[in-house]
């Protein structure tokens, strides 16, 4: 099953330099049986595009969670957000296949959870949003919360936010991208 996992900047270097990596919760996001029939009409190809995006909002939460400090990552740790010069407003998602993931249509349409880590293998690509992202996403960061319980303002920025298409990359390119940042 191809997934759709949430990350953040330190997360991927973790899974570079780990070459395995364990979600948070062990939540992905697939194109799932109540995905599909909550879409009358979309290919697997839009559906797809659902369930990143779902992730992608979800990466979101995750950079918030780092900038606060709320995260289970080392604050310690080489490329933790919360070294100096703060987080990196670059949302994340990891495409990878992956096998045993449980279906959670109590917590989401879209929502599954993995039996465990995911490793650098199984990973099929990358998307992250490019440098002309970060404004937006640090702002949507912010916001997200009151998006979610139908602020119209909060609504429309973090429409801005994700009116922005995340950039794919090759698993070998990860490495490369992540020096550059």
């Amino acid at each position: 099953m191809r997934v759709y996992i949430p990350a953040t900047i330190p997360l991927l270097r973790q899974l570079v330099d780990e070459q395995q990596l364990l979600p948070l919760g062990a939540t992905a996001f697939a194109v799932t049986p109540a995905l599909r029939e909550a879409y009358a009409a979309g290919d697997d190809e839009e559906l797809a595009e659902v369930a990143m995006q779902e992730a992608a909002r979800a990466s979101m939460r995750l950079i918030g969670a780092e900038r606060d400090g709320l995260d289970d990552l080392d604050d310690d740790a080489e490329g933790s957000a919360t070294t100096p010069g703060g987080p990196v407003y670059r949302r994340a998602v990891i495409a990878a296949d992956v096998a045993g993931a449980k279906l959670r249509p109590d917590l989401d349409d879209a929502v599954v959870k993995l039996s465990g880590p995911v490793t650098f293998k199984q990973v099929a690509a990358v998307h992250v949003d490019l440098a002309e992202a970060e404004p937006q996403v640090a702002k949507a960061v912010d916001v997200i919360d009151a998006a979610d319980l139908g602020d119209t303002d909060a609504e429309f920025v973090l429409g801005d936010a994700e009116d922005h298409q995340l950039a794919w990359y090759a698993p070998q390119e990860l490495p490369f991208l992540l020096e550059l940042l």
